[in-house]
């Protein structure tokens, strides 16, 4: 039986991908998180008695702990999620993230060409490593210009995915990622934050309570926002490419090539909440912008949020994935939206 370890699985990409393989191939996945006695794994606490499914101890940053695990089970597939992924974060911790996006790429790969060197690797990348663009869309063949540590380290870890296929004729591949989102979504990225605080302040209105206003950062930023679901099989197609040697293999961009500002998302949000534009109004100009319902303020502008160097507009396409993979995306902007919307009003 062929088996893959999924790292990062408690989080929304891996849990995903663990849900896609257990229903659609007969592969064994084996979840590696970094501490075990940490039972923070609501994402896949449905797949505990799944007997395809195991969870063992994997620290990414350990390298002997890495060599140790893939000498062991000699995996046929190694997919890695797991990151930090805070790019605003990554300004104040930007060793952690090198270490973490970039370091524990080359302890992986490193361990899979001593021991297992048929198996075939797919490290996350994202549209971050493109920054400061210069062609829109971004495609397979835009330059690399990361305006964060963030997407530094994940440029970085492309170059040694590079290197180590090349060198080693590795089946060895590092897809971009647009932004992608879903009702697993971690609540300190922006569109869950989002979500979780329309139905947060939804829920205060409806008590008769004076709502917290959601605060946010840049409105006017663009970005490209698809579902993880779409994504995971995506990434299996791009690890069951019909290549004979390194130089067949081929890396793609996943996206909707379709774009969005914040303040469309926040919009669309509140909007499936029953609190839209025909109800509510923008008022104000730049720092001093709120989303207004009545008197009411719902979302403020908290200069904080800002980062000190911005990505603007970024937005996929995702042609070469469709025509060579045949992948397609399933749900659209608004679909995710109001599915993100609605998981979030039933927790309140």
């Amino acid at each position: 039986m062929k088996k893959v370890i999924i790292t990062g699985v408690t989080g929304q990409d891996g849990s995903h991908m663990a849900d896609y393989l257990l229903a659609n191939t007969d592969i064994d996945v084996i979840a590696g998180v970094r501490r075990l006695s940490v039972k923070n794994h609501d994402n896949i606490k449905h797949l505990a008695d799944n007997p395809r499914f195991k969870l063992i101890d994997l620290d990414i940053t350990d390298q002997s702990n890495v060599d140790r695990v893939i000498s062991e089970e000699k995996p046929d597939y190694f997919i890695n999620f797991a990151a930090n992924s805070f790019v605003g974060v990554s300004w104040d911790m930007p060793e952690h993230h090198m270490n973490t996006n970039c370091m524990a790429v080359l302890y992986q790969l490193e361990a899979i060409r001593k021991h297992c060197p048929e198996c075939r690797y797919y490290n996350a990348g994202s549209s971050e490593e493109f920054g400061d663009v210069v062609t829109v869309p971004q495609d397979e063949t835009h330059p690399l210009r990361p305006r964060s540590p963030y997407g530094a380290s994940k440029a970085s870890a492309r170059h040694l995915v590079k290197v180590w296929r090349e060198s080693y004729n590795l089946y060895a591949i590092q897809g971009w990622l647009f932004n992608h989102e879903g009702t697993r979504r971690g609540e300190e990225f922006l569109t869950r934050k989002v979500t979780k605080g329309v139905a947060r302040i939804v829920k205060e209105i409806r008590e008769g309570k004076t709502p917290t206003p959601l605060e946010l950062g840049n409105l006017d930023a663009k970005r490209d926002w698809s579902d993880a679901e779409d994504f995971v099989a995506g990434i299996w197609l791009m690890l069951n490419q019909n290549a004979h040697s390194h130089e067949d293999l081929r890396e793609y961009v996943l996206a909707s090539g379709e774009t969005y500002t914040i303040r469309d998302f926040v919009e669309a949000a509140f909007g499936f909440a029953g609190f839209g534009c025909e109800k509510c109004s923008w008022q104000g100009q730049g720092l001093d912008q709120k989303y207004m319902h009545g008197d009411q303020v719902l979302v403020a502008i908290n200069p904080k949020y800002y980062r000190p160097a911005e990505v603007e507009l970024l937005l996929g396409d995702p042609r070469r994935a469709e025509e060579d993979l045949g992948w397609q995306r399933k749900t659209d902007f608004l679909g995710l939206v109001k599915k993100m919307v609605d998981a979030d009003l039933n927790l309140c």
